[in-house]
């Protein structure tokens, strides 16, 4: 039993408000937990490919569907409508029957749609789909999707100590631009070369896969039998207001976040004028860094105990770095000459600005959980994901009326001061 209780130390039974009592007949090594990491990890990536994929192949999907850039932004739009609504109703069914069911059920369904929509929803020499169904298939894709977020995090908040939970949550989060780094790389040549059924089939395949691997290896931690009967601490999430208050935070920090996921291949394209490789290197550039930020960050965090501080330091270099973004775009528009400039500098500029605003998820998920208390995590982590997937719809479908107004500077210089926003909300030290 030393490997079970390796597991569920006295942090652990804490958060879950139980015992060490493992189900009978169940024994874990001690290295089982990293196994729940991975599948987080493999979930979530997959998941993002689909969500920050999609977007990286803006270029080709407006020419492919021939779409306007207002139907583009709301085709894009509400791929994260339909997460936002489902992701309360998946956080609160992952609190009641456990991570597991909810991640098969989530994942296999996503898999099936993504592949019915490889089959009847791309465009053919017979006709293309207009933009109301290709809409509401990535909305029903986005409601099937919701399931990932908050029973991924709920199971590593559960298997991990108080002392590894800021890095085990980074580690989880680095999936996000891990999927969509591949996404950005892949999914755009793929596209081009060999249609959008390539693409959805692609990402079917990776949903798949990781169920496969929720079905192997995820199960609820030993102490996990007792979460229904445990009380939390405080008040529950949805009558928190601290937990509003990051929730709030973070859906506004990732407002600038999706303006770079959903729009950044455009701007690159219409406005520095790069081609499809340079542009999926500078989004996979962001990506990348983002998740070697994500993962320090969470490490430094556990280490110094300062997850308030720096969620609100990573709030204003955002908001500093998305000012310097709009102040260069102004620059380069108004300087004689200043096209060969811009591609120069424009595009470094942009990966900055997109990898400091992607810093912190991990240590938001983090702190968030560990305020909503025992029993009550896939509640507020989905809650603060319905905050972020409102982001994911509302930011495609203004920014095309931000082009029409202000053009690209009107875009980051409202970037800016939504990053701004948020950092007073994020709540101040202890």
């Amino acid at each position: 039993m030393s490997a079970i209780l390796d597991c569920t130390d006295q942090d652990t039974q804490k958060l879950l408000g139980g015992s060490a009592a493992a189900p009978a007949g169940r024994v874990f090594s001690p290295g089982h937990r990293w196994k729940v990491l991975g599948i987080g990890v493999a979930a979530n990536a997959s998941f993002s490919a689909t969500f920050s994929g999609i977007p990286a192949t803006a270029v080709v999907l407006r020419q492919g569907y021939h779409l306007s850039n207002a139907e583009l932004g709301l085709a894009l739009g509400v791929l994260g409508l339909g997460v936002a609504l489902s992701e309360l109703p998946w956080g609160l069914l992952t609190d009641r029957w456990g991570d597991r069911r909810v991640l098969l059920i989530g994942l296999g369904a996503t898999a099936a749609w993504l592949l019915a929509m490889a089959m009847l929803v791309v465009p053919t020499r017979s006709g293309v789909p207009d933009v109301m169904l290709l809409s509401a298939s990535l909305l029903f894709t986005g409601l099937l999707g919701g399931s990932v977020n908050g029973s991924s995090g709920r199971a590593i908040m559960g298997w991990f100590r108080e002392n590894e939970r800021g890095f085990a949550m980074s580690i989880r989060q680095t999936a996000v631009p891990l999927g969509g780094g591949l996404g950005a790389l892949v999914l755009p040549s793929l596209a081009l070369a060999f249609g959008f059924s390539a693409v959805f089939t692609l990402l079917a395949g990776a949903s798949a896969l990781s169920a496969l691997f929720a079905w192997r290896w995820l199960h609820e931690p030993p102490a996990a039998a007792h979460v229904a009967a445990s009380a939390a601490a405080g008040p529950a999430p949805l009558r928190n207001i601290e937990v509003w208050r990051i929730a709030t935070a973070i859906g506004l920090l990732c407002f600038p976040q999706v303006a770079v996921l959903t729009f950044a291949s455009v701007f690159l394209h219409d406005f520095v004028g790069l081609g499809t490789v340079a542009i999926s290197a500078s989004l996979a550039a962001v990506q990348i860094g983002a998740m070697v930020m994500r993962v320090w960050s969470g490490r430094f965090t556990d280490r110094h105990g300062n997850r308030r501080q720096f969620l609100r330091s990573c709030s204003a270099l955002s908001g500093l770095a998305f000012s310097v973004l709009w102040l260069m775009v102004l620059a380069g528009s108004a300087v004689p000459g200043g096209q060969s400039f811009l591609i120069a500098v424009l595009p470094f500029v942009l990966i900055v600005a997109g990898i400091s605003v992607s810093a912190w998820h991990g240590v938001a998920y983090t702190e968030l959980a560990t305020l909503a208390g025992a029993g009550h995590v896939g509640t507020a982590l989905s809650l603060a994901n319905t905050f972020v997937f409102v982001g994911f719809f509302l930011v495609p479908v203004a920014i095309p009326g931000l082009l029409h107004l202000w053009s690209w500077p009107g875009v980051w210089l409202s970037a800016s001061l939504c990053a701004l926003i948020a950092w007073p909300i994020f709540l101040r030290p202890a």
